[in-house]
């Protein structure tokens, strides 16, 4: 993120594959998150390890600004969409076990997967605009028989021209001026 701050990027959409742990989610839906619960474990999660001390607002982890526009491509594309959805991050590479998956539904996850954290924070950090497009590849441990990555490749596969589509869409629709609360992250993170 900090590289992407250095080269003058303002706003970044992401893509992920994850596995629904909400029954009402199917494989090829998508998904834009609204929260997310940090389950990674040895990530470095901020720029800001010594003083002074800086505390980073997430009451909106995700940009309010991309993810409605993300959600209105994603309508716009025809696709099955989930807006409200609560992302988990796990460490990976390993697939979540049955346990955890149970954990995180109680927890109130919908979507798992490995990628998430610490990015929505770094981009935070960096006053980025930062929001992520999951597109639903599997159901998670203990919701399907066995977990596979081929699964993942081969649902990837078939709804990346629509993933595309989505994006494109986003980028036609983001304004010139960015009026969110990512761009000034930084002003009252330090007493």
């Amino acid at each position: 993120m900090s590289a992407l701050k250095h080269l003058g990027v303002e706003r970044v959409i992401a893509t992920n594959a994850v596995g629904a742990m909400n029954a009402s989610y199917s494989p090829g839906d998508m998904a834009v998150p609204e929260d997310i619960l940090d389950m990674t474990k040895s990530r470095v999660a901020t720029y800001f390890e010594s003083a002074p001390v800086t505390h980073i607002d997430v009451s909106q982890p995700y940009c309010p600004d991309l993810r409605k526009i993300l959600i209105e491509s994603c309508n716009g594309a025809g696709a099955k969409t989930w807006g409200n959805a609560i992302l988990a991050a796990t460490e990976g590479p390993r697939y979540e076990t049955p346990a955890e998956i149970r954990m995180l539904r109680m927890l109130g996850g919908d979507i798992v997967g490995m990628t998430g954290a610490p990015e929505v924070f770094l981009a935070r950090e960096q006053e980025l605009c930062y929001s992520t497009l999951c597109f639903i590849s599997n159901r998670a441990a203990g919701m399907q028989e066995r977990l596979s990555a081929r699964e993942v490749t081969e649902i990837g596969n078939k709804v990346m021209s629509q993933v595309l589509t989505i994006i494109r869409k986003a980028v036609e629709n983001i304004p010139a001026e960015r009026t969110c609360p990512c761009v000034k992250a930084m002003d009252q993170a330090r007493a």
